[in-house]
C-alpha cells in the first residue's frame, strides 16, 4: 500500500533544508505512550534501487540532529565500491519523529487543532521510530534489511531494528559509538542542555513564535553538546590558547562585539565602559545600554559620597592614567563555540531539541521486555545477527565500555576500536577507517550482494562539489 505524498510543508521552514527527500503521510499511528497521531508525516531519502526480492535494502539511521540526507553527513561513505554502494543496495534513511526535518515534530501541524504541535507534541521513543519507519518500508516493498547501520542515536535505532519480527527482518548490523541503554551520564547532559533552553526568556514554556525563537538558549545547549562530542585533547590540539583570526571572528558573527581585541588599552574616560564590555563579551543581548546603567548607578551613589570619598576617588582617577595592558580574554576555542551556536539555531528548533533528547532518555533495549526480564544484557543475547560494533577510544559520551557491553552480549558480534583524539564525533570524522571496517564486514557477511554486480550498474554520483555539512553532528575543526 502506498501512502499519500506530502508535496509541501509550508508551516515547517526546516524541512526545506533537505533537498530531494520524500515526505509521506501515515493516516494514523499509535505511539508507545498510547497517544495517537493523525496524518503523520514521515520524511525519507533513498539511493539505489530495490531488487525484485526486496532484500537488498541498507537502512541507515541518523544521529541526534541529523537528517535523512546521509550524503550530507556521511557523504564519503556513499559511492561505487564504498561501504554504502548504490549500485548494489537500495539505501534508505528515514527522519526520526521529533526532528524538524520533515517527520512529525513540534514544528509540524497538529491536524486536530490546525496549529503547530509546539510543546504539546507527545513524547516519542526510539521504538516508535522503528515501528513507523517499518510502515514506510512495507509500503515501498522492502521484505528484509540486508544491513542496518547507525551511529550515536542512529545506533540506538539500529539495535532496536534487530528485534523486529523476532530478529528476522534485519540480517546484519553495524552500530557505532552508541549504547544498549542511555546512561545516567548522557541523561544528565541532556537535562543540562534542556535547562539552557528553558532559561531563555523567549522560550515561554515552548509557545514561542518561529519568527522569534529562543536562539540564545538553544545556542548554549549546542555549545554544551559540542563539548561532549569532542575530547579535551581534541580541543587542546586544535585551539590551545590561540587568539581567533579576523576570519574566525567574522564567522562567529558576534552581535555585540567587545572592544578591539589587542591587549593594549588606551587611556580613556570610557575605561569603565570597556570593563563592562569585556565582562559581557559574547552575550548576545544587552538589555540596557552602558550609558543608562552607569547613569542610574551614578545617581544612586552621588548622595552618599563624602569629602573623604571624593579625595579617594580623585586618587583612583589619577591611578587610571597609568599605562595598562589587558590580559587576553578572547580565545579561538570561544569563537568556535559561538560560531557553532549561531550556525545551529538557523537549522534546528528548540522544542524539537527538547523532544529528541527526551527520546534518547527512553532508550533501553531491555525496557518493557519481560521475556528478557527487562534486562538489556539478556535482550542483546537473544540477537543472532552478524554484527559489527565500533567504539572510539576517546569517546567520553558513549564510552568504549558501552560498545564492549554490546559486543560481549551479542553472540555473533565483532568489536572494533577506532583510535582517534576526536572523541564521540570520530564516528562522523574518521571516514576512511569507518569505510574500510564496514566494507570488510560486508564482504565477509553479505557475499550474495557484494559479489553480485548489482541491479543499478549505471548509477552515477550526482553531486558536483564537496559542500560543508549542514546536518551533521560534527564539523571538522582542522581548518578553524
Amino acid at each position: 500500500m502506498g501512502y499519500k505524498i506530502v508535496k509541501e510543508q509550508p508551516e515547517n521552514p526546516f524541512s526545506k533544508l533537505v533537498s530531494g527527500q520524500t515526505i509521506v503521510e501515515i493516516p494514523e499511528f499509535e505511539l508507545e505512550s498510547g497517544d495517537v497521531l493523525y496524518k503523520v508525516p514521515v520524511a525519507y531519502k533513498t539511493w539505489g534501487k530495490l531488487n525484485d526480492k526486496g532484500d537488498n535494502c541498507m537502512l541507515i539511521a541518523h544521529a541526534l540532529t541529523g537528517s535523512a540526507d546521509v550524503k550530507d553527513w556521511w557523504g564519503p561513505l556513499i559511492g561505487r565500491d564504498r561501504a554504502f554502494d548504490p549500485t548494489k543496495y537500495f539505501i534508505i534513511c528515514l527522519n526520526s519523529l521529533g526532528s524538524p526535518y520533515g517527520s512529525a515534530s513540534p514544528v509540524t501541524m497538529d491536524p486536530e487543532y490546525n496549529q503547530l504541535y509546539g510543546p504539546e507534541f507527545p513524547i516519542c521513543t526510539v521504538r516508535d521510530d522503528v515501528r513507523i519507519h517499518k510502515l514506510v518500508l512495507d509500503s515501498l516493498g522492502v521484505k528484509q534489511i540486508a544491513m542496518c547501520v547507525g551511529g550515536s542515536m542512529g545506533g540506538m535505532l539500529a539495535l532496536e531494528w534487530c528485534f523486529v519480527d523476532e530478529g528476522r527482518f534485519v540480517k546484519n548490523l553495524v552500530a557505532l559509538a552508541t549504547s544498549a541503554r542511555h546512561s545516567a551520564w548522557c541523561i544528565s547532559w541532556g537535562e543540562a542542555q534542556r535547562q539552557c533552553i528553558y532559561s531563555d526568556p523567549k522560550y515561554d514554556d515552548g509557545y514561542y513564535s518561529l519568527e522569534d525563537p529562543p536562539v540564545n538558549g538553544l545556542g548554549a545547549a549546542r555549545m554544551a553538546a559540542l563539548l561532549t562530542y569532542r575530547s579535551r585533547n581534541s580541543f587542546e590540539s586544535r585551539f590551545g590558547r590561540g587568539q581567533p583570526t579576523e576570519q574566525q571572528k567574522n564567522k562567529s558573527q558576534q552581535s555585540t562585539p567587545g572592544p578591539d581585541e589587542s591587549n593594549a588599552i588606551e587611556d580613556s574616560p570610557s575605561a569603565k565602559e570597556e570593563h563592562w564590555q569585556i565582562h559581557n563579551h559574547g552575550a548576545s543581548v544587552h538589555r540596557r545600554s552602558f550609558e543608562s546603567r552607569h547613569a542610574s548607578r551614578s545617581n544612586s551613589m552621588d548622595s552618599s559620597v563624602s569629602s573623604a570619598d571624593t579625595e579617594s576617588l580623585s586618587s583612583a582617577t589619577s591611578a587610571r592614567t597609568r599605562p595598562r595592558r589587558r590580559p587576553q580574554h578572547y580565545f579561538s576555542a570561544q569563537s568556535y563555540l559561538r560560531y557553532q551556536a549561531q550556525k545551529f539555531h538557523h537549522r534546528f528548533d528548540a522544542n524539537c531539541y527538547i523532544s529528541i533528547t527526551r527520546k534518547l532518555d527512553t532508550h533501553d533495549v531491555g525496557r518493557d521486555r519481560p521475556e528478557f526480564d527487562n534486562d538489556a544484557a539478556k535482550a542483546l543475547q537473544s540477537l543472532k545477527q552478524p554484527s559489527l560494533i565500533i567504539g572510539i577510544d576517546s569517546d567520553a559520551l558513549f564510552t568504549l565500555s558501552e560498545q564492549i557491553f554490546i559486543a560481549k552480549n551479542m553472540p555473533n558480534s565483532t568489536l572494533k576500536k577506532i583510535n582517534s583524539p576526536e572523541g564521540h564525533d570520530a564516528f562522523l570524522l574518521e571516514f576512511k577507517e569507518i569505510n574500510d571496517l564496514i566494507l570488510n564486514f560486508e564482504k565477509a557477511h553479505i557475499k550474495e550482494i557484494m559479489d553480485h554486480e548489482g541491479n543499478n550498474p549505471d548509477w552515477q554520483d550526482d553531486s558536483t562539489e564537496q559542500k560543508e555539512s549542514v546536518f551533521g553532528e560534527a564539523e571538522d575543526v582542522a581548518n578553524w
